[in-house]
Formats: C-alpha cells, structure tokens, sequence
C-alpha cells in the first residue's frame, strides 16, 4: 500500500488525475478486501463455536466470550466509516455463510469438537447446518439493532436460549 500512495502523491502533483482516481480505486478496493477478510474471519469463530455447542450440547464461558467477542468485532468492523452503511448487509450474510464460511469453520472445528473425535467430512454429516447458520444469522441480526454498549448483554442473554445454556447460566457443568 505504501507503493499505491507513493504513486497517487505522484500523479497529482504531476496532474495525472485519471491514474490518480483509478489509484484510489484500487486502495478502496484493497481496503474492503482487508474488512472482508477480518469480518469472515469473526464469523469463522462464530460457526466453530455454535458448531462446538450443538455438537456437545453444552456452553462453556470461554466459547460464551468467543462468541461474544466474534458478534462484538463482526459489528465494529462490518459498519463504515459514515457509520449508516455496513461491508455486509443484513440480507447477504447468508450467503457469506454458505458459500465462503462454513466449510473452513467445520474443518477447524473437527479438531476441537469431542476431542477431536471426528474428521471434517464425519462432523459434516452430523452437524445440523441450517440450524447453525439460521442461529449465526440471528446473533448477527443483533449487530444491527443494538448499540456496541448493548449488544454484550443482549448476545448473552441470546446464549442463554442455546442448547446448555441455561445450566450455563445456572452455574451447572
């Protein structure tokens, strides 16, 4: 990137406004593409997360923080700069999901799940994927309607709802 700049303080002095508009375009573009990379990334979490609780039908407090944490991150990074438009829209999250997520979630997960009990394709067939994303999408629908100061609490009271939750919330193991 340092190059990009170089060369757009270049064309400007040098009144080259065309290359320095198409090199602008190109910083845009590197920029959401580094955006894009983290918010999938948070949600990579997410997924191994649900995935790990509705295999083992438990919560524990470090997948409550992981989880949190990932809708806290996926919220401040998916909006812009002007702070009324978001990286991704509330209608293209699932199809993030489906086509660039979750396989790569699964994967990683077959190594943490049940001790690593099952390989990605068996945690595959086991794994209710409609339900994972359908639960994904709902912790990300939060990030829309509540204010950073908010959304912990809300994401939490949300977890209760889980499979486990609740004797999570009770203090049960």
């Amino acid at each position: 990137m340092t190059q990009e700049l170089i060369d757009l303080k270049k064309s400007i002095l040098d009144g080259r406004y065309a290359d320095a508009l198409a090199i602008v375009d190109e910083l845009e573009g590197m920029s959401k593409k580094a955006i894009l990379r983290q918010i999938k990334s948070f949600l990579r979490i997410l997924l191994i997360h649900l995935i790990k609780n509705q295999v083992e039908q438990r919560l524990t407090n470090s997948w409550i923080a992981s989880i949190r944490n990932a809708i806290r991150e996926i919220k401040e990074v998916n909006i812009k700069d002007n702070q009324t438009s978001y990286y991704v829209d509330l209608d293209e999250w699932k199809k993030l999901i489906e086509e660039e997520v979750i396989e790569d979630a699964i994967a990683d997960t077959s190594d943490e799940v049940m001790n690593g009990a099952y390989n990605q394709f068996q945690l595959a067939e086991i794994i209710d994927r409609n339900q994972i994303i359908q639960t994904a999408l709902n912790f990300l629908a939060l990030t829309y309607s509540y204010s950073p100061k908010e959304l912990p609490t809300v994401v939490t009271e949300n977890l209760t709802q889980l499979v486990g939750g609740e004797d999570w919330k009770a203090g049960k193991r």
